[in-house]
This record gives structure tokens, sequence and C-alpha cells, in this order.
């Protein structure tokens, strides 16, 4: 991570297919197609927005052009430009992403109408407990489209996120960069690169920050550490090594309720419920070792293993109806607590090169994994017996006394995965290049009650996901693709935190997507994308906007959209990320609690992002930003020929940067978010739960590199 216009030191770096070997920060390597093994020496080359290449899309280090996929990337110059500071900021200049409100304990997101809390991914391997993740340690984040079993398993109907860290580097450099909001908010960060031997490299990135909200009441408390060794003994080998400590709380605040399916207006910054009952507490350990070995020039053995550790408790005070005629609002309390375990290993064997003239790339795989979770839930009663809070006075201790309810979880399961996978990518012509593969996963589930006399209840799913892409290449930076991908998710919810004997009994719930696209660099470093998809998902659960019951099974829906986006680098000195997503989601199979042709709730119509950066003089730069979404709904009453959904209106933000170089290694930054202070509402849980928008935000921020 360098200041934007800081010149590379000239390296000489050795690459092989999947790795970036010791790339300069961590940066995605820069890699001629047709020969990722060559040696590549990197001068005076600057930070830009986005990727050439990519490893997630394929396993095999592929052109991100030639990837027949839509693929939005988000790099770390991008993140320190627009100061990004959440998943859910991010996803907003993602086309057709909708962050959730994630009931303020942890990310969540609904990508291609698919609503999600567990596909998420960090160096392509899972990360699916429940928390809200931090970009401290970011190379940059992925954002990958449509089912993705293949390459990444179960899940993933409507999309994955990849979170891919720095990696230990060959080189003495060092960044620290602290910002304060106008909120009240402080944080820190640094990023300590250091080279130990000749082949022995450090990295130690850290995070802390204190949080204030224009939200009432509502605080933020994290710190993070993550150190990474790199060691590269010779061309062929490398071995990464790294630890990751998290640790954070908040006020779990689930927002305001409605009035006449409406946000309720004049209290955006109003806490309804207890905060002092409201906290998220989250600590994360993940430590992960990455073997690469090449053999000749063709052949290269990857294992990627990683250990991860989640504690995460919640409780919340929060609003559960609409506000009343009388004024008033009811409130519900519950907490929860989930303490989770993951162990995996992947192995990959890749092989590249030409047989009987044709060129092509060949992907054997094997993954195993386990994950053990002990999950508790209490239900609450209000002593005072006063469930309710009032306009006048939304926020109100209460005295509450928990217990555990007949539907309250307590539980310990057990997710075990043993999956091969096999894929080719062949290339017959330079004009041409087939792209097939096919994952077969043994996925078993158990849940042992823990109430006395309940017995263990498990069930074992087989399943097989395909995926087909054929790419045109009318010249060398055009791309012309058409694929077909499939997913699955057995029946007990993304995080498989309960499983009943009826739930047991179903069939998982199926993907299947079929997208057609072009990817065009108009100019050098500028690429262009453009796809339409159709995405059907079966056996269908939907999230039940009555708090406390089960999920809805809506039967089927089916998700058409448009997705155009535009990012890097537009001349030398302009930087842009842009994307416009037109989506349509919505009921196809009628059931009891969902008829057809209800919409499915956060998928706006349409959603427009742009960020753009002009570096005017060596010195000084600006940036600006622009977000407008259509109305969407907030749960899934909506649409159809009854609404009874609360709707989120559409609305328009602009954001705002400046930078300047105060000396050489010292650059000032600062960031308004929502430039007029336009009053909006993002998102939602459910129709009670509606997070408003933030007003007019500045944060300044310093960078010093040396």
């Amino acid at each position: 991570m360098r200041c934007l216009h800081r010149a590379l030191a000239g390296a000489t770096l050795v690459l092989v297919p999947g790795t970036p070997a010791f790339a300069v920060d961590g940066e995605a390597a820069t890699v001629a197609e047709q020969d990722a093994a060559q040696v590549i020496t990197v001068t005076g080359s600057r930070e830009e927005y986005g990727v050439k290449t990519i490893v997630s899309g394929t396993k095999t280090l592929t052109a991100l052009r030639n990837v027949p996929q839509a693929i939005s990337v988000v790099s770390e110059a991008q993140i320190e430009d627009q100061s990004l500071r959440s998943v859910a900021d991010l996803l907003m200049f993602v086309p057709g992403a909708t962050p959730g409100t994630g009931e303020s304990n942890r990310d969540q997101l609904t990508l291609r109408g698919n609503n999600t809390t567990a596909d998420f991914f960090v160096d392509g391997l899972r990360d699916d407990a429940q928390y809200f993740r931090d970009f401290y340690n970011l190379d940059r984040v992925e954002v990958l489209k449509g089912p993705n079993a293949m390459i990444f398993g179960r899940g993933g109907g409507g999309g994955v996120i990849n979170r891919v860290t720095k990696r230990a580097s060959l080189k003495n450099d060092r960044q620290f960069i602290l910002s304060h909001d106008s909120e009240g908010g402080t944080r820190l960060t640094a990023d300590d690169n250091m080279r130990l031997t000749g082949a022995l490299g450090l990295r130690m990135n850290g995070v802390w920050e204190h949080g204030d909200s224009f939200r009432d009441f509502t605080k933020l408390k994290r710190y993070g550490i993550n150190p990474t060794l790199g060691w590269q003994p010779g061309a062929d080998t490398r071995v990464d090594l790294s630890y990751e400590y998290f640790h954070d709380r908040r006020t779990t605040d689930r927002g305001i309720p409605s009035l006449g399916r409406r946000p309720l207006e004049g209290y955006d910054s109003a806490f309804f419920g207890d905060p002092a009952n409201s906290v998220a507490d989250a600590d994360v350990q993940i430590a992960s070792l990455g073997i690469e070995q090449k053999f000749g020039d063709h052949l290269l053995l990857r294992n990627r293993t990683q250990l991860a550790d989640y504690d995460k408790y919640y409780s919340n005070v929060f609003p559960s109806s609409a506000v009343s005629a009388a004024g008033t609002v009811t409130i519900g309390a519950y907490n929860s607590r989930n303490d989770r375990r993951n162990l995996i290993s992947q192995t990959d064997l890749v092989w590249d090169g030409s047989l009987a003239g044709i060129d092509q790339t060949w992907l054997l795989g094997f993954e195993v994994g386990r994950q053990t979770s002990r999950n508790q839930r209490l239900s609450a009663r209000f002593l005072d017996a006063n469930g309710s809070v009032t306009l006048d006075q939304p926020t109100a201790a209460r005295r509450i006394e928990y217990f555990r309810s007949a539907s309250d979880a307590d539980n310990r399961t057990r997710a075990t995965v043993a999956a091969g996978y096999a894929q080719t990518q062949v290339k017959p012509t330079d004009w041409i290049e087939l792209v097939a593969g096919i994952r077969v996963d043994r996925f078993r589930l158990s849940v042992d009650d823990e109430r006395a006399g309940v017995p263990t209840i498990a069930r074992t799913d087989n399943l097989v996901s395909p995926r087909l892409g054929l790419v045109l290449k009318p010249n060398k930076n055009l791309s012309l693709y058409t694929s077909y991908s499939r997913s699955y998710l057995p029946q007990s919810g993304d995080q498989f935190g309960s499983l009943t004997q009826t739930s047991a009994a179903l069939k998982p719930e199926r993907f299947d997507n079929v997208e057609a696209g072009a990817k065009w660099e108009l100019l050098d470093g500028l690429l262009a994308t453009a796809a339409v998809y159709q995405l059907d998902r079966r056996n269908t659960q939907a999230p039940n906007p009555v708090v406390g019951l089960p999920p809805l099974l809506t039967g089927a829906t089916r998700t058409r959209g448009l997705e155009l986006g535009l990012e890097r680098s537009i001349a030398a000195r302009l930087q842009v990320s842009a994307g416009y997503a037109l989506q349509k989601s919505e009921i196809r199979r009628s059931t009891s609690a969902a008829p057809a042709g209800r919409d499915v709730p956060l998928v706006p119509r349409h959603s427009v992002s742009l960020w753009t950066k002009y570096q005017a003089t060596d010195a000084f730069g600006a940036g600006l930003g622009l977000l407008a979404r259509s109305k969407s709904y907030a749960s899934l009453g909506g649409g159809g020929a009854v609404s009874t959904a609360t709707v989120l209106p559409g609305y328009a933000r602009l954001d705002g940067a400046l930078y300047y170089k105060l000396m050489p290694g010292i650059e000032a930054q600062l960031n308004v978010e929502n430039l007029t202070n336009r009053d909006y509402f993002p998102t939602a849980h459910n129709d009670n739960n509606i997070a408003p928008g933030a007003p007019r935000t500045a944060r300044l921020t310093l960078k010093a590199d040396f």
C-alpha cells in the first residue's frame, strides 16, 4: 500500500500460476497471459483500481477479461481513496449487490436477488461466521456473481465475497494511516513490511478504531493484528504462514420502525429500544498455511489449510412493530451466542501446456473440511411489563429476564465436507476458449439438541455442481462469453444452525444461472464489462417479516438482470469505478406464505454507482462519487396484487474527496459522504428494522509512508 503516485522501485519477481510470489504489497501479479511463469520486471508502476488477472475465478491465474463470469474487484487503492470502512459501504458500489443491516451484528447482503450471511471467503477459503469484517489487511475484495460452487463449494447462489489479504514481500517499507471523522470516530492502521533474511519476509498489519455515530447511543470498538511470514527459498517454492486476531464490539442498533408502509421520518438518530441491553461482541482468530511448489515449467501443486475460531455473542432490544395510531412501537428482545471452529484444507494441481498443438490448462483438486458450532438463543421478557416505547421517548431502559423458549436454539452442530473437482480451460485457437468443470461434494450435517431426550438429527447430501463457459475473442482486447453454472445449499439455512426431521428430508436449494456478457479493454488499463443473466432458485427460503418466526418457503424465485461496469484508468491521472444494474427478482412458484409475483426484498429495479479520482498535479487530487437507487421492498410482502411490505424510497447520494501531498511520504485526505445531506434509507432487515442513511459526514485522514 503506497500513496497513489509513489513510484515503485524496480523489482524482479518470479511468478508461478496462481500466486503473486512476493508481489509488491500483495497486489495481484501482472503477468503475460500466454505464459504466467515468465520473469517480469516492474518499474515505475502506480496503484490502480481493479486488477488485470485473477485466481479465484478459475483457481488458475487467468486474465479477468477471459473469465466467463461477471466479477467486480475493489482494490486497496479504491478502498483508501473512498475511505470505505465496511463490507456494506463497499457493496454500495458493486452492481447487483445490496447490503443488509444484518441485525446490526454481522455482514449480510443480497446479491442477484439472493440473501446470504455465509457466502464470505478469505483467500479462497470459507469465512462464514456472522461478524463484521474489516479491510485493514486487504489487497482487494472480489465479488464473483452467480453460482460459484465449482470453485467455492456449497451455497454462493447469488455470488460470493472473497477477501484477498496482503502477503509478505522482500522489501522494507511501512505505512501508517490515521483518520478522524465528524461524528467523533478515530481509526489507526499500520502496515509494516520487512525483509528478515534473503528469502524470508515478515508483514505486520494492525488496526485500532473507536467509532461514534449519528445514531444515538451507538458505539464501536475494534482492533486487530495480522502478522504474516513469507518464505521463498527458490523460484519454484513459496510458503506463507498467517495468523489474525480481530475483535469487534458495537452497539446492536436495529434501526427505526415504519409508519404507513414507509420508513418513519424525522427520527433518523433515534434509538428505538434499550442500548444498554443491545451489544454485539465478536472475537475472531484465523491461522492459515499456504504452500506452493512448481515442478518444471508446467506443473504447480498448491495447498492452503486454515484453522479459524469464532466467538460471537449479541443481545438486542429492538422495534418489532410499526408505529401505532397512538404513537407507540412494540419492542422485542433476545440474545444469541454462536461459537464456531472451522478446519479447511484445499489442494490443487494445475497443469498448463500444449497437447496435440492445443493450449490448455487442467485443474484437479480436493477439499476436506470440518465445522463445529455451539448455538444458543434465549428469548426475553420485560419485567416492568412495558414491551413498548413511544415516539416521545423511543429510548428507554428495560428490566429484562432471559429464558429459553421451546423454539430457541440450544444445540451443537457438526458439518463435514469431502469434495473433488476437475476443470479444463482449452484454447483450440487464439480467439476461442472453453472452460468446463465439475465438482462433487459429500456434505454431512448432524445436530445434537441439548434438550433432554431429543435425538440427534443428521442429513447427508451428495451435490454435483457443473460449470461451462465459452469465451470468444474477436481481438486481444475484447472477450465475448456465455456460461452456465449451478450451486446447491442444503435445507438447514446458510449457517446450518438448526435441523428438524422435516428439513432433513427436503431437497437442497438449487441455483441455476445462465449468463452472457462482454469484457472490453477500451484503453490500456480501462475495462468495460456487460452481462445479462437469468438466475433460478428452487426450494427457496426467505426471512419471515414477523420477527422470531421461522423462514418462509417461497417455492421458487427468478432474477433477471443486466449489469454494466467500468473500472481502472481512463488516463494516467484519472481512475474510475462505475456500475449500473437493472434487476427484476420475484417469486415464480406460489406457496401459502408467498404468492407468485411478489418481489424479492432489497432488490431495486435500478441502481447506479460512480466513483472517480482525478490527480490534477503531483500534489493535488480530487474525487467524486454518486449513488442512486430506485425503490425496493424491506420484506417479502412487496409487489403482487396486495402489497404489505414497507417501501424503501429511491434516492441519490453525492460524495466527494480532496487529496494533498504535504511533503514526500505524507499525504492528507478529506472525504465527505452525502455532500447534499440527503435523507435516505439504503437498506433494512425487515419492515421495522430500517437503517437510515448517514447525514453529511466528513473524515480527515493522514497517511505516512516511509
